[in-house]
C-alpha cells in the first residue's frame, strides 16, 4: 500500500468519523426529543418496536467502531446496557467488539506496518514495539494483560500486534478470554459509577 493510498484511506476514515459523530448527535437529540432518556419505558419501547433492528445496527456499531473510533468505545458500551439491559447488552458488546477486533488484527497483517503508523501514533508504536526486544513470547504476554485492563488502548494494541509475529489462534484467544472484564467494568463503571461515588461525598 502506497503513500497515497495510505492518504486516502485516513481521508475516508476521518470523514467517517466526522459523520459518525454528527449522526451519534442526530440521534441523540432525536432520542431526548422522544424522552428515551427522561424514560426507560420509552427506550424500551423503541427497543420493542425494533427487536431486530436495533441490535443489528447496535452490533454493526460496534464493529466499525472498533476500526474506525466514531465515538469513545465506553460511551457506545455503556449505551449498550442501558438500552438493551444487562445481559444482553453485554452480549452485544462482547460480540460487536470481539468481531471487530478480528477484522483490524486482520487488516494490520494484510496491509502491514504502513498501514497501523497511519492509525497509532508514532511514539506509542514505537513505545510498544520495543517490547519485542525481550521477545515474541513477552510481547504476548503484555499484549494479553493489556487487553485484560479496562483502560489500555486496545485498537491500537491491535494494530501494533498485527505486525508482529503473532499467531491467530494467540491472538483470537486472547481476545476471546481478556476481553469480557474490561467491557463488564467499563460500562457497568460508566452507568452506575456516579451513584456508588455519591455514597462515599
Amino acid at each position: 500500500m502506497n503513500d497515497n493510498v495510505l492518504r486516502y484511506v485516513k481521508r475516508v476514515f476521518n470523514v467517517i468519523t466526522i459523520l459518525g459523530f454528527v449522526a451519534t448527535i442526530v440521534g441523540g437529540v432525536y432520542l431526548w426529543r422522544l424522552g428515551a432518556f427522561q424514560n426507560q419505558a420509552v427506550l424500551q419501547q423503541l427497543i420493542v418496536a425494533h427487536r431486530f433492528l436495533g441490535p443489528l445496527i447496535f452490533l454493526c456499531m460496534q464493529v466499525l467502531q472498533v476500526i474506525v473510533p466514531i465515538i469513545p468505545g465506553g460511551i457506545t458500551m455503556a449505551a449498550g446496557v442501558m438500552i438493551f439491559g444487562p445481559v444482553w447488552g453485554f452480549i452485544y458488546n462482547y460480540f460487536g467488539i470481539v468481531a471487530g477486533s478480528f477484522l483490524l488484527f486482520h487488516f494490520g497483517k494484510k496491509y502491514g506496518s504502513s498501514l497501523a503508523k497511519t492509525f497509532v501514533k508514532e511514539k506509542t508504536y514505537n513505545k510498544y514495539m520495543a517490547w519485542l526486544d525481550k521477545g515474541q513470547k513477552r510481547f504476548n504476554i503484555v499484549f494479553a494483560l493489556l487487553i485484560l485492563s479496562p483502560i489500555a488502548p486496545d485498537d491500537a494494541l491491535v494494530l501494533i500486534a498485527s505486525q508482529t509475529k503473532m499467531s491467530w489462534k494467540f491472538f483470537t484467544w486472547s481476545i476471546l478470554l481478556c476481553k469480557p472484564l474490561p467491557i463488564l467494568l467499563y460500562s457497568y463503571l460508566l452507568i452506575f459509577g456516579g451513584d456508588v461515588l455519591g455514597h462515599f461525598l
